[in-house]
C-alpha cells in the first residue's frame, strides 16, 4: 500500500468508487424531493455533546505502568461515583447494526407520552436509525459523538413530527436533520486525525514514543455484517468502502460543509438540488463545493492495493497467521504478514513506521510481554477485519490492550491501526477479560 509522507490516509481501494469517474454509490431508496421544515430550531438547534467516561488506554512501551482501574468521572447517570462498565447508566455501545445503541432518546420519547402519534414515530423511523448513525459517524469519526448526534436528531424529529407533511420521505427527512447538527456540532470542534495524517513517518523504531493525549483522535466503529445488506454483495462491498477507515480519515481533511456535501453527494447520492435545499444554498454552489471536495481528497489518497473481501479464503488464512504471530510475538513471522509498504500507527502516538522491518522492530522494542502473553479476539470495525488484543495480567486473565484494524489486501497486510483507548473494548461489546488457560 503506497504512503505519502505527511498525509498517509490511504484514501482509495474499494471506497475509489466514491470519486468522479467511477462511482458505486451507496443507495438510500425513497428519496423523493426535499422539502424544508417548518420548525427553525431543526436547521439551527446546537446539539449538547456528552464527556465520554472513560479514557483509559492500553499502553505499547515497556517498563511504563499500565493504567490498573478506571477514575472517578461523572458519569451518565448524573453522579460522580465509579460504575462498573455494563452498569445501565454508564453503558453505550453504538453499533450499525442497531441493536446495541442506547436507547435513552427512545425511552424519553416514550416516557413523555405514548399517544398513537408517537408510537407512529417510533415505528417508522426506528429502522432507519442505523443509517443515521452511519452518516453521523462520517461526519463526526467517532463513534461516541455519532451516538450523541443520532439521539439529538431523533429527539429533534419527535418534537417536530407533526410538522412533517411527507412531501419526501422519512429518510431523507432524518438524514437533513442529522446533518445540520453535525454542521452545527462541527463548528466548536476540530478534525479527527490518525498519526497519518499530521506527519511523515518515524525513521527509528527504537526511539521514544511521543503521546499526545490531547488530540482528539478518529475512532473506529464497530459494523457487523448483518442486516438487509446481507443479500446484496454490491449494496455489502459499497457499504464498507463508505465507511472504512481510510475513507473517513479522508473526510477529516474536508472543512464540515465540504464534508456534508461530499457525503450528500457520493455516498447518499441526493441530487445536487436536493443538497442545496438542505443546506440553504444554490445548486450551483454545491456543485463548486463537491468540486474543491474531490480535489482535496484527491491529494491526500494515494492509491493502494486490491483489498480482499473478509470472506475471502486468501484473507482468512492471512488473518489466521497474524492471530498466530502475534499471540507467540514471533517477530520474524510479524515480519512476513506486511506489505513492502505497509504503515503501522497507534494513536495516541504521533508516530508511525512504515515498511516490514520498521513494523517488526517497533513490536519488539516497545511491546511489553512474550510469547503467550497474549490473546487476539476477532472483531470487525468499519467493514475491515479487526482484533481485540488482550495481555495476560499478574492473576493470569487476561486484559484490554490494544484494538487492531486492519487492511488487508491481495499481497498481504498493508496497514494496521492499532489504537490504546481500551474503552473502545464496551463500545465494540467485547468482553473485559479473557481466562487464563487451564493448567496442564
Amino acid at each position: 500500500m503506497p504512503t505519502s509522507t505527511g498525509t498517509a490516509c490511504s484514501y482509495s481501494g474499494p471506497i475509489r468508487g466514491l470519486l468522479p469517474d467511477d462511482r458505486q454509490p451507496l443507495r438510500c431508496g425513497g428519496q423523493e424531493p426535499r422539502t424544508r421544515t417548518g420548525d427553525p430550531q431543526l436547521r439551527r438547534g446546537r446539539c449538547p455533546r456528552r464527556r465520554r467516561t472513560d479514557e483509559r488506554r492500553g499502553h505499547v512501551v515497556a517498563g511504563r505502568a499500565r493504567r490498573s482501574g478506571r477514575q472517578p468521572v461523572r458519569n451518565r447517570d448524573g453522579s460522580g461515583r465509579q460504575l462498573h462498565p455494563d452498569h445501565p447508566a454508564q453503558r453505550r455501545a453504538p453499533s450499525l447494526d442497531g441493536t446495541a445503541v442506547s436507547g435513552g432518546t427512545q425511552e424519553a420519547i416514550v416516557s413523555v407520552t405514548a399517544n398513537p402519534v408517537d408510537e407512529d414515530f417510533l415505528r417508522l423511523a426506528d429502522p432507519f436509525r442505523r443509517e443515521v448513525l452511519a452518516h453521523c459517524y462520517r461526519m463526526l469519526g467517532s463513534a461516541h459523538d455519532a451516538e450523541d448526534l443520532v439521539q439529538e436528531t431523533y429527539l429533534r424529529a419527535w418534537r417536530a413530527y407533526h410538522t412533517f407533511e411527507g412531501r419526501s420521505s422519512l429518510r431523507t427527512w432524518l438524514h437533513r436533520i442529522a446533518t445540520t447538527s453535525c454542521l452545527t456540532a462541527l463548528e466548536s470542534r476540530n478534525r479527527r486525525p490518525l498519526p497519518t495524517g499530521l506527519g511523515g513517518p518515524s525513521a527509528d523504531p527504537a526511539d521514544d514514543l511521543v503521546e499526545q493525549a490531547e488530540v482528539p483522535w478518529l475512532e473506529p466503529m464497530p459494523i457487523p455484517g448483518s442486516g438487509a445488506e446481507r443479500d446484496d454483495p454490491a449494496a455489502i462491498a459499497v457499504s464498507r468502502a463508505s465507511v472504512r477507515l481510510a475513507f473517513i480519515a479522508a473526510l477529516q481533511h474536508l472543512p464540515p460543509r465540504q464534508r456534508a456535501v461530499l457525503i450528500l453527494r457520493d455516498v447518499l447520492q441526493w441530487r445536487a438540488a436536493e443538497v442545496a435545499d438542505a443546506l440553504e444554498t444554490t445548486t450551483t454552489a454545491v456543485n463548486s463545493i463537491l468540486q474543491r471536495a474531490h480535489a482535496q481528497l484527491a491529494q491526500v489518497a494515494p492509491t493502494e492495493d486490491e483489498t480482499i473481501e473478509p470472506t475471502t479464503p486468501d484473507q482468512r488464512e492471512l488473518l489466521g497467521r497474524y492471530v498466530t504471530a502475534f499471540e507467540n510475538k514471533d517477530i520474524t513471522a510479524i515480519v512476513e504478514l506486511f506489505t513492502t509498504d505497509a504503515v503501522w500507527e497507534m494513536p495516541p502516538y504521533t508516530s508511525w513506521y512504515q515498511g516490514p522491518a520498521n513494523i517488526g522492530r517497533l513490536v519488539a522494542t516497545h511491546c511489553p510481554g512474550g510469547p503467550g502473553d497474549f490473546r487476539l479476539v476477532a472483531t470487525e470495525a468499519n467493514g475491515q477485519p479487526a482484533f481485540a488484543m488482550y495481555m495476560r495480567g499478574d492473576d493470569g486473565s487476561y486484559h484490554p490492550f490494544q484494538l487492531h484494524v486492519l487492511t488487508v489486501t491481495t499481497s498481504g497486510v498493508a496497514h494496521v491501526t492499532s489504537f490504546l483507548d481500551v474503552s473502545l473494548f464496551a463500545t465494540f461489546g467485547l468482553p473485559q477479560t479473557q481466562p487464563a488457560p487451564p493448567r496442564r
